[in-house]
């Protein structure tokens, strides 16, 4: 079974920048669909980022031109840059891996698999 393992989480500024790492083992991110999920306090789970294993990408509309996913085969390493930080961006980001067949690329229940989260705070 897969292990995700986030890193990079901190806190910062608002209009600072971050970049999340999601070290997978077990588990090559060049054979498969990742992603990224964020969970604020009182909030549900929300799709952030995805990258596809053609190499197609989806972001939420909160984070467009703001956030870019991508990953380094040769590391077998995902990211997340996340730049022009907001404080509504504040909460616990988690990685994904495994999309289940049928499912939208950033709905909640889409991944069999999930790391145990980095916390991101932004401060205004």
């Amino acid at each position: 079974q897969a292990q995700l393992v986030e890193s990079g989480g901190g806190s910062v500024q608002a209009g600072g920048s971050l970049r999340l790492s999601c070290a997978p083992s077990g588990y090559a991110v060049s054979k498969n669909s990742m992603a990224w999920f964020r969970q604020a306090p009182g909030k549900e789970r929300e799709g952030v980022a995805a990258l596809g294993l053609s190499g197609i990408t989806k972001y939420a509309d909160s984070v467009k031109g703001r956030f870019t996913i991508s990953k380094d085969n040769a590391k077998n390493l995902l990211y997340l840059q996340m730049d022009s930080l907001k404080p509504e961006d504040t909460a616990m980001y988690y990685c994904a891996a495994s999309l289940r067949s049928g499912y939208g690329y950033l709905s909640n229940d889409a991944y069999r698999y999930w790391g145990q989260g980095t916390q991101v705070t932004v401060s205004s």
